[in-house]
């Protein structure tokens, strides 16, 4: 261990000495500020700006141009106009357009993922800490899209949800958004008169992104400028109840089996002070939970799966450790190495080994901001399962603000939820981040350390890693990492698949810019990733290089050479029944792909890959189609298939989706999603009626259907049947 805390050391000295004085520094230019104006007259959310209160708000006009040229002169008009009264933040736009005919509005349904829409944005960063905020986003139909930024990069949590109105209206002239944010919905300090705020408008017609401060073609919490003069701010009790009813039945088909119940519980969320928040939850129920996306997995190592239970994405961002859940390096493969090793991961909790709901009888989270301080806790008593005992759960986190926007945090968990044996973790972490380089650069940089106790296991139990990253848009971009997991260290709360590991990455790329009307940008780069085991011999190694085409509408062509190297020190079942022997293999895959941007009616995204696979053959094609006629009906249509031929034997792989979703209104919307695997032999029919008559209010229809080919003889037959009816309720006080 000695030699790798030597190297970490030297890392971070290298990283933090030169760079230590930039910290401080707000290269580009002065902070743009903004004068908060208080108005105590009634609003009305409806879009269209009819009140007198508006004539006397703070007005943003001086925009620039984000993409594709950076501080050029934007396209058209926008002016932001910014109101705050004792418990809300109003913020409005009017989206000036020369050609309000084009004006692109394909999603209506509420959290329908409308980012290639025309789009009003606002980021609001209340502790002006540069390291932590909120970001909101609305469409021309009023489709409101919510989330919480998980560090200071663009890396933003889109499953949380916070309760704001808003609307839109469209006409002669381009469209008006307006937005209110209650206070309640926020963590700020009240004592702060000066929030981080920033402003921005999509064009998506041409790919045009316009703002009001911006670096990098970035804009973020870190990246901001500041709204001043908000007083006497009130949160009321600054409590939430939310009861919940819900209605279910489930049935088994073989052994032929059914049950139904009725449960009511609650989540209680109360702020003891505007930034510090704490929650409860009884009896909890997760059966409106969307389903997860199938996944082709041809490696031997555990896909992953993000996290959509609300109860675990409120505040998640607390709980965020050495970036461990962002994918920086272009790779298809990268993701579930990235989060390879984080101490904690929801997911693991109320959820079976095979991926079944597990109830949880109480939970309870203190989450918020002290001062510099950043702090997380959460407790978990998760009923017992199968044959394992009720467990009582926790996670401890704590980070401290250090330099301009750096973090040094520490944290702890207790609990397996997975297994009656005894298991703890402690980990530390510091968390580099400058956004003011001259020239527009930016700089990100960790280095952490983790240990577990679990019982039964001894020695062998820690984790280290570091990075260093320059995340450029522009120019020249890339970066180095080292991780290294020992074989007995075990996350029982976290997520890891690979152990007795030394992860080493890099990569290299320049992103061109051209000044010539076809291509926007013209990206190429080279990604290593090798993964030894520690007891020596080479476990895998990733070697990528990848030209990216991209035009004015955002329209890419993505040419991509790869060669895989994998070490096997034992036999590998690919698939069933068929074995790749012991030994080390290295295969080639070349691929080319084609996306068009989503703002068109018709979406597509279509791949073709084709190379050895060990010591045999793979032909890979993946594509997708989304038919989006009016924003009333959406259709996607999606193939994943695989020909693989191996001296072993030869298989094929198939995973297909269907979606169709009807929109009633921006409140009302049914979206059903069958999903196909032959590995399986199953089909999986999910179908949702979602009604939100307002924020904080929803109402979930859902039925889940399975049907299997239990035979292999292309007759299908149900095996499991569940239907909810789930009803909550927001009350604030």
């Amino acid at each position: 261990m000695a030699h790798c805390l030597t190297i970490s050391t030297l890392l971070l000295t290298s990283i933090t000495s030169p760079l230590f004085a930039l910290a401080q520094q707000r290269a580009g230019g002065s902070m743009k500020t903004l004068q908060a104006v208080r108005s105590d007259e009634p609003i009305t959310i409806d879009g269209r700006l009819d009140e007198a209160a508006w004539a006397d708000a703070a007005v943003v006009e001086d925009f620039h141009q984000i993409n594709p040229v950076e501080y050029a002169e934007p396209s058209q008009r926008t002016t932001f106009l910014v109101l705050y009264e004792s418990e809300a933040l109003y913020i409005a736009g009017r989206m000036y357009d020369d050609e309000p005919g084009k004006v692109t509005a394909n999603v209506m349904r509420q959290g329908g993922q409308s980012w290639s829409d025309d789009q009003f944005y606002i980021v609001l960063d209340p502790f002006n800490d540069k390291r932590s905020g909120y970001r909101f986003q609305l469409n021309p139909h009023g489709a409101r899209e919510e989330g919480l930024y998980k560090g200071t990069a663009d890396q933003v949590n889109w499953e949380w949800g916070g309760i704001w109105q808003a609307a839109a209206t469209q006409d002669s002239e381009g469209w008006i958004a307006e937005a209110r944010i209650p206070f309640k919905t926020l963590s700020f300090d009240p004592q702060n008169d000066t929030w981080g705020i920033n402003f921005s408008r999509q064009v998506a017609r041409n790919d045009e992104t316009m703002g009001w401060v911006s670096r990098n073609r970035i804009q973020n919490p870190a990246i901001s400028g500041e709204l001043t003069g908000l007083v006497d701010l009130e949160q009321g009790m600054g409590l939430d109840v939310v009861p919940s009813i819900v209605v279910n039945e489930q049935r088994t088909y073989s052994p032929n089996t059914s049950g139904s119940e009725i449960e009511p519980s609650l989540d209680v969320f109360y702020k003891i002070t505007p930034a510090l928040n704490a929650s409860l939850t009884l009896n909890t129920d997760f059966s409106a939970t969307e389903v997860d996306d199938r996944q082709v997995n041809l490696t031997r190592f555990g896909l992953f799966f993000p996290e959509r239970r609300d109860f675990f994405l409120q505040d998640a961002d607390i709980f965020e450790f050495a970036r461990l859940s962002q994918s920086d390096f272009r790779s298809p493969f990268s993701r579930p190495l990235v989060e390879n090793g984080r101490p904690f991961f929801s997911r693991r909790i109320g959820l079976s080994a095979s991926g079944q709901p597990v109830d949880l009888e109480v939970g309870a989270k203190l989450t918020g901001r002290v001062g510099r301080w950043n702090i997380g806790t959460l407790a978990i008593q998760q009923d017992a399962f199968e044959d394992v005992q009720s467990t009582n759960l926790f996670v401890g986190r704590i980070a401290a603000n250090v330099l301009a926007e750096s973090t040094l945090g520490f944290i702890v968990t207790d609990g397996d939820p997975q297994s009656n044996l005894d298991n703890s973790l402690l980990g530390m972490d510091f968390r580099y981040q400058n956004n003011r380089l001259p020239g527009g650069g930016t700089i990100e940089a960790e280095l952490w350390y983790q240990r577990t106790e679990t019982e039964g296991l001894t020695g062998d139990d820690s984790a280290w890693g570091a990075r260093f990253w320059m995340p450029n848009n522009a120019g020249f971009k890339g970066g180095v990492s080292i991780k290294e997991i020992e074989s007995n260290f075990n996350p029982a709360l976290g997520f890891i698949n690979r152990r007795n590991i030394q992860d080493l990455t890099a990569e290299l790329g320049y992103t061109h810019r051209p000044r010539g009307q076809n291509l926007r940008s013209i990206y190429s780069g080279a990604t290593l990733q090798r993964i030894e085991r520690l007891t020596g011999g080479l476990q895998s190694q990733f070697a990528k290089l990848r030209t990216i085409l991209e035009n004015q509408t955002g329209d890419r062509l993505t040419i991509t050479y790869e060669n895989e190297k994998e070490g096997l020190i034992r036999p590998f079942e690919v698939s069933e029944g068929i074995m790749i022997p012991v030994g080390d293999y290295s295969f080639d895959q070349a691929s080319v792909s084609l996306s068009t941007r989503q703002f068109r009616r018709v979406v597509s995204n279509l791949s073709y890959g084709t190379g050895d696979f060990y010591d045999g053959e793979r032909n890979n094609i993946d594509a997708e189609l989304v038919w989006k006629p009016t924003p009333h009906f959406r259709a996607l249509i999606g193939y994943e298939y695989n020909d693989v031929e191996l001296p072993q034997g030869d298989f094929v792989l198939r995973l297909a989706r269907l979606g169709l979703d009807a929109i009633f209104s921006a409140k009302l919307s049914w979206v059903n999603l069958l999903q196909y695997d032959n590995d399986t032999e199953t089909i999986g029919i999910n179908s949702r009626l979602h009604w939100i008559p307002q924020a904080g209010r929803e109402m979930f229809i859902v039925l889940n259907h399975n049907l299997e080919n239990l035979d292999r003889d292309n007759e299908f037959h149900s095996t499991f049947a569940d239907f909810s009816f789930k009803f909550n309720y927001t009350f604030r006080f």
